[in-house]
């Protein structure tokens, strides 16, 4: 059965059972209602009637019955009343509509509130059958009760009577229920509308594709609506920004969780934007942002995916360093050219000595760097970085100096490699491109695992970090140099040190450059 059929009969269900039962009880309210009013007619004609005199004057009569007969019945042909019934006070009919029960005892037992003195109305069965009674006691000229007037309407006249209201009850339930059948559709129809037309099964299979696309991606996918609070994260997002539950940013302000992001702005656009800058979490990334509109085209929420800039630019600078390499491995076969031409040079020239101690002097140099790096930094990721990057100051013509006392063995296996490699790459980069262009260029290295901490230092001879960019040089996209696609490098940095839960400062070097110190806990004190 269709949504739309589905939700038209359970209103229409729901509808009449309640106007049947609002029905029932205005019956029930009305009949109460007109046995109050009937009640209260017939009290108040027994009143009347005990207070005629010749009614109380008959009671001292010789013979009451024979007065009292043909007044009452005259009085009872020109009232509505079933019956008008006299007794005394020990309760014997005086005057009753069957002459035959005068002088006989009445019936019902509810005569002894009225010859306690109360004037009652009540419901009682006697010889007619069950009847709304009003009676009043007859008080003698002394202030004594001597008789009792029972004034009764038949319950079967008056639930006669109430019948006739069930028609037009019945008529107001009936239209109730037509417009609420034809409310029930407008409804359905809307909800449908609402809904696309779907099914409660394929709203079902649309939910769970959505999980397994969104599980899927890559990308770090948040949705805001209109209010700016987050509806919607994927499991990528929640790795980016370092969260456990989804509770811990669902139905939040994305601003106040999120304050250095800009996707949260984006339901504020009225266009979409791709390829923006930002930072969320620990992490530089890329953010694409479309706003969510409805169908009369106003802006009610915006989607945002976000993918970590550091994949980005790692491709990029690998791109770039291709380049790089070959133009060093031109460089480097121009320079191992020379070399052979000196040796050549010095054996054609008989000195045999020299050019074995040019050999040697070459060799020694060559074998030292590695040995040393093979020997106190056995880790092959960074002994691989390191050894890259003595080529490529080679190349630059930067002397690059590995510190003999470094040591890097007690590297725990838990640790991010790629972090390290994001951290000593980038700031060996750095150090590099400051010196490279002075002719004189040093940069030195220091990596030591002693202690509880590792410890990392960069120095480089250039021109330093001027004081008005101290504080921004962390910034995502922010750089000293005026070339586009800069001020990652650091950020990156800044970032994968935060995650490994250490810290990072810079200070003047000892000759004039700057000094960038990382320290990075070898157990963190977060970790089991």
């Amino acid at each position: 059965m269709r949504l739309q059929t589905k939700l038209t009969l359970l209103l229409c269900a729901l509808t009449s059972i309640i106007l049947l039962l609002l029905s029932l009880a205005f019956r029930d309210m009305l009949l109460d209602t007109y046995k109050s009013q009937e009640g209260s007619k017939a009290l108040n004609l027994a009143q009347m009637v005990a207070a005629i005199p010749d009614v109380r004057n008959a009671f001292a009569e010789d013979d009451p019955p024979a007065i009292l007969q043909p007044m009452i019945e005259e009085i009872r042909r020109r009232t509505d009343a079933e019956f008008i019934v006299v007794g005394n006070a020990q309760g014997i009919r005086y005057a009753h509509p069957n002459p035959e029960l005068i002088g006989l005892p009445m019936v019902g037992g509810d005569n002894g509130p009225v010859f306690a003195g109360q004037s009652i109305v009540s419901e009682a069965t006697g010889t007619l059958g069950q009847s709304l009674r009003g009676k009043t006691p007859v008080y003698g000229g002394d202030g004594s009760i001597i008789g009792v007037v029972s004034v009764g309407i038949l319950l079967e006249d008056i639930e006669r009577e109430s019948r006739s209201f069930l028609l037009p009850i019945a008529a107001l339930a009936l239209a109730a229920l037509a417009l609420s059948a034809l409310g029930a559709a407008l409804i359905a129809r809307h909800v449908k509308r609402a809904i696309h037309g779907l099914e409660p099964e394929d709203i079902g299979r649309l939910y769970r594709e959505q999980e397994a696309v969104l599980e899927s991606v890559r990308e770090g996918i948040v949705a805001v609506n209109n209010r700016g609070e987050v509806t919607l994260l994927n499991q990528q997002a929640m790795h980016m920004l370092g969260l456990e539950d989804r509770s811990q940013l669902l139905g939040r302000p994305a601003r106040g969780v999120l304050p250095d992001a800009a996707f949260p702005r984006a339901g504020e656009a009225e266009a979409a934007a791709y390829g923006e800058e930002a930072i969320v979490g620990t992490r530089a990334v890329i953010v694409s942002r479309v706003p969510v509109k409805d169908a009369g085209g106003r802006v009610v929420g915006a989607v945002s995916s976000f993918r970590d800039q550091s994949e980005l630019y790692l491709l990029t600078q690998q791109l770039s360093q291709m380049q790089q390499y070959a133009d060093g491995l031109r460089a480097q076969t121009h320079e191992f050219s020379n070399k052979l031409h000196t040796i050549s040079g010095l054996l054609q020239l008989d000195q045999h000595r020299e050019a074995v101690a040019f050999i040697a002097r070459e060799s020694d140099s060559h074998n030292s760097r590695i040995g040393t790096i093979l020997k106190e930094i056995p880790d092959p990721v960074i002994g691989g970085l390191l050894l890259g990057k003595i080529n490529r100051a080679q190349e630059l013509r930067v002397e690059l100096e590995v510190d003999g006392d470094s040591t890097f063995r007690d590297v725990p296996p838990e640790l991010d490699r790629s972090q390290l490699v994001t951290i000593l790459g980038n700031l060996i980069d750095n150090a590099l491109e400051a010196v490279s262009h002075d002719g004189e260029g040093k940069v030195a290295v220091l990596l030591t695992d002693l202690g509880p901490d590792l410890v990392l230092e960069v120095e480089d001879n250039g021109c330093g970090i001027p004081e008005e960019a101290a504080e921004r040089i962390f910034e995502v996209g922010y750089s000293t140099k005026s070339k586009e696609r800069r001020g990652y490098g650091l950020a990156l940095v800044h970032g994968s040190v935060r995650q490994l839960g250490g810290w990072l400062e810079f200070q003047p070097g000892e000759d004039g450059g700057t000094r960038f110190t990382v320290a990075i806990p070898k157990k963190r004190s977060d970790s089991p």
